[in-house]
């Protein structure tokens, strides 16, 4: 279903780290800020996120993702998912809050075009980002935090290995925990 992969971009840096049928995962780059502030200022995507929509300028938004390119970290990684049949930058996936004494992370996922909700890009998604983890990482645990009230996100999880291990409040808003446990 997916291929690790190694093709490099034309500044020499590796463009596409990951490629299933539908999805390829590469590199973020600074081209990409226009599609994620659009999609950080969209109500319904910061609702999914649990999150208020960003209101800053999108040149202040750019610099910190400029920033963000510059000042890289084994601790957090964004990658940019691109649709295989149309090469769009249809949304994002990352890790974060990478802990290698207790070998775990949170992975986080958005599709912002919102096209592609509902078709199974999601499952293909987190299926490769767990690839890319695993490979990348010395790793037990992938953890993830969805609204209770996400459903299609919750079947899209466990479908991919996770499973719900309790309920966590954060700023008034409940999330399911769930975890997948790597071999």
């Amino acid at each position: 279903m997916s291929n690790l992969d190694s093709k490099f971009g034309s500044t020499g840096e590796l463009a596409v780290v990951a490629e299933g049928c539908l999805v390829q995962l590469r590199n973020k780059h600074i081209d990409d800020a226009t599609n994620d502030y659009s999609w950080k200022r969209d109500k319904e995507l910061a609702a999914f996120d649990g999150a208020t929509p960003y209101i800053g300028t999108f040149q202040t938004f750019r610099g910190n993702i400029q920033r963000d390119l510059r000042e890289t970290t084994i601790y957090r990684k964004t990658y940019a998912v691109l649709s295989k049949q149309t090469s769009e930058h249809i949304g994002n996936v990352m890790y974060y809050g990478y802990d290698p004494l207790r070998q775990e992370a949170e992975l986080g996922i958005t599709i912002g075009n919102k096209d592609f909700w509902g078709k199974g890009y999601g499952r293909e998604i987190i299926d490769l980002m767990v690839e890319v983890m695993g490979s990348q990482l010395s790793l037990v645990k992938i953890y993830l935090h969805t609204l209770t009230w996400n459903e299609r996100a919750q079947r899209s999880f466990v479908a991919s290995g996770f499973t719900r291990v309790g309920e966590v409040v954060r700023a008034g808003r409940s999330y399911y925990r769930m975890e997948r446990l790597l071999p």
